[in-house]
């Protein structure tokens, strides 16, 4: 008989919610858990979608695949940076492998899959896809019978989810994550496939739209507020989605359910670049009196050492001479000067002056290899209960209010991973976000690749 294997991507969806505090009331996870093994997934370094769920999905590491964030240097000129896309990753995926042994695919939703390429299957491209105006499907005459499948506009993304106007963001959540699921049952039922994934975003935004007012602990939460259930609420409804999909699945199917990290709350936003102008590391041409982004061209580079980007984490990067334009730091300076600075931002304390456990990582001390051109450093600011921010104006280090808009939420290190008839009795297993490609693999019975870091769960 031939395998059938599902994938369930829930983008963000977090163990202490999922499995600690809710698993009782998710019926349909929880006969996922109660049939298989599960457990915490952890993520990559840094844990953000770009590169968490290709890293997944190629079970290689961000230096491995060169793609270290949403943007990326393509060189050291100060302005070269580009937002990537599924042109820029080389490595093989899982739907690549399984093409090869003649086994048909399902692939929906999965980050960095626009532009969409040839598969044997079809594919919908994830959320970084610029609009419908483009091609966001393989084959492209799929697009008009996807609408028809989703009982609506089917959406790729919510817009905008950093925003004050929350029962449109709410409203707009549900009309995704409904018209996602309804797509996804037509297709699994009507075409031909072994294989079959879908990530849902909803999640993500959800949790970064309304942290504050469901987290008990987070600064800004009020008790008895409108929104206190609402992620709680949402919780539900997607596990009831999940529900009807895996009823309409076949009885031998294997189900995985996976995310690409977790939620937890943010305590505020440490700004990296006034940081760095108040150290004498980076020096502008106009500082603003309203904050506002940093841009390379009001950097004076002939008095700059270090310059930062903003995120749910911090990448910093070194002006080295001979490699950099207008490089600052001896390039025989660079090891010396790096580690102190890792020491210094590492001491960067809170508003109160308390430590805040930041961690700092240097690119060729996490990654198996590195390709193109990555950060100088890669910072967890109090172990990502911090973001950086990376605008200037703000003539403090400590802010409390996100610079991008609302958000209360940042990416935790840990998501979740269940595997629903694994072959494996019911257990407990901790995973790596890198084991999930090679499993799938071994499922099909086809040879795990060298390049492959993970293991075989």
């Amino acid at each position: 008989m031939k395998k059938k294997l599902v994938v369930f991507g829930l983008d963000c969806v977090t163990p202490q919610l999922a499995f600690d505090a809710w698993l009782d009331e998710l019926p349909n996870i929880k006969r996922l858990v109660d049939g298989g093994i599960f457990g915490n997934l952890t993520s990559t370094v840094p844990p953000i979608t770009v590169p968490a769920w290709m890293s997944m999905m190629t079970s290689q590491d961000p230096g491995m695949l060169g793609t270290y964030g949403f943007r990326n240097r393509r060189s050291y000129d100060y302005e070269d940076l580009y937002t990537t896309n599924a042109s820029y990753i080389k490595a093989k995926t899982i739907w690549n492998y399984l093409s090869r042994n003649r086994l048909r695919s399902i692939i929906m939703g999965v980050p960095l899959t626009y532009p969409p390429k040839p598969l044997n299957g079809i594919m919908i491209s994830s959320f970084l896809t610029p609009g419908k105006d483009v091609q966001y499907t393989y084959p492209a005459e799929l697009a008009p019978a996807l609408d028809r499948a989703a009982g609506g506009d089917y959406i790729i993304d919510v817009r905008d989810f950093r925003t004050s106007e929350k029962e449109r963001l709410l409203s707009q959540i549900y009309d995704m994550t409904e018209r996602r699921f309804k797509a996804f049952r037509h297709l699994a039922k009507n075409e031909d496939w072994d294989f079959a994934m879908m990530v849902e975003m909803g999640p993500d935004r959800l949790h970064h739209g309304f942290w504050r007012y469901a987290d008990k602990t987070h600064r800004l939460y009020e008790e008895g507020n409108p929104y206190e259930d609402v992620i709680k609420t949402y919780y539900i409804y997607m596990d009831e989605e999940l529900g009807k999909t895996l009823n309409e699945l076949p009885d031998d199917v294997s189900v995985m359910l996976v995310s690409d990290h977790g939620a937890k709350g943010m305590h505020g936003g440490i700004c990296i670049n006034e940081f760095l102008i108040q150290e004498n590391l980076l020096a502008v041409k106009d500082y603003p009196d309203t904050p506002r982004r940093l841009t390379t061209d009001n950097i004076d580079w002939s008095k700059t050492k270090v310059w930062g980007e903003g995120g749910y984490y911090a990448r910093m990067f070194l002006n080295v001479e001979g490699r950099e334009p207008q490089g600052q730091i001896p390039a025989n300076e660079y090891e010396s000067f790096r580690q102190w600075l890792k020491e210094k931002i590492e001491a960067i304390p809170d508003e109160n002056g308390n430590d805040i456990g930041t961690k700092v990582f240097f690119p060729e001390d996490i990654y198996k290899e590195i390709k193109n051109i990555p950060p100088d450093l890669v910072v967890y600011l109090g172990n990502l209960d911090w973001r950086s921010a990376g605008t200037i104006g703000n003539r403090t280090i400590h802010i409390f209010e996100n610079d991008t808009g609302p958000d209360d939420a940042n990416h935790a290190q840990d998501g979740i991973f269940v595997w629903h008839n694994s072959g494996r009795p019911a257990s407990r297993v901790d995973a790596s976000i890198y084991d999930v490609a090679p499993s799938i693999l071994d499922f099909f019975s086809i040879p795990v690749p060298d390049d492959m870091i993970g293991r075989v769960l």
